[in-house]
């Protein structure tokens, strides 16, 4: 069962409402995702790597800390598998666990694509930022470096100016995307928390 936590409303609400928004940086927008325990998304995603090629949408509960659960809703012939992504990578369908080969030599795969996004958000090496409208949205684009076994691995995300929400995302092998990712849905925990309380009335 997911924990109800503390997130980050009070730097939320200080971000928007204490500065202009040309202040705001990609590390301001970052440490909102810091201070969360987690968050729910949906995304759609396209892997390429060499000659492989897949597109599907997944669902993911991401946890900061501990194993995030990430479940195929397309295409529809996988629709249901589950991955549990924390030290290792497993997956689950219908009660059986199974294993599958990592997309390229730096062991990512479409599974734990989410997860690993969301790790480098919070925690890589900030290498550059700058202003970017992104389908009418003004975002925040920056890309972060994350070291891999043989080679660098970087993540380049588009945060919604005025909430810090995700709306875009890549994940380079050196100089090869392996991922983009188009984010359809996306709740921290306490906006989650929040929305369920209004709802129960309390």
């Amino acid at each position: 069962m997911r924990k109800r936590c503390s997130v980050p409303m009070i730097a939320l609400c200080l971000l928007l409402c204490g500065c202009g928004a040309e202040e705001e940086t990609a590390e301001t927008l970052r440490q909102i995702h810091r201070e969360t325990a987690g968050c729910e998304m949906v995304a759609e995603i396209s892997c390429s790597a060499g000659d492989l090629l897949w597109e599907g949408t997944l669902r993911c509960d991401y946890q900061a800390a501990g194993e995030s659960t990430v479940e195929v809703i397309a295409p529809e012939i996988i629709a249901g598998v589950k991955a549990i992504v924390g030290e290792d990578l497993s997956f689950v369908y219908e009660d059986q666990i199974f294993n599958v080969a990592p997309l390229s030599r730096e062991e990512l795969t479409p599974a734990d694509c989410l997860p690993r996004m969301m790790s480098a958000l919070r925690e890589g090496w900030l290498l550059e930022e700058n202003r970017e409208t992104w389908h009418e949205t003004e975002c925040i684009r920056f890309t972060v470096d994350q070291s891999g076994k043989e080679t660098k691995i970087f993540t380049t995300l588009w945060l919604r100016l005025s909430d810090g929400i995700p709306l875009r995302g890549e994940t380079a092998v050196g100089e090869e995307t392996i991922f983009a990712v188009e984010f359809t849905e996306f709740s921290f925990y306490d906006m989650i928390d929040h929305q369920e309380e209004t709802s129960s009335g309390k």
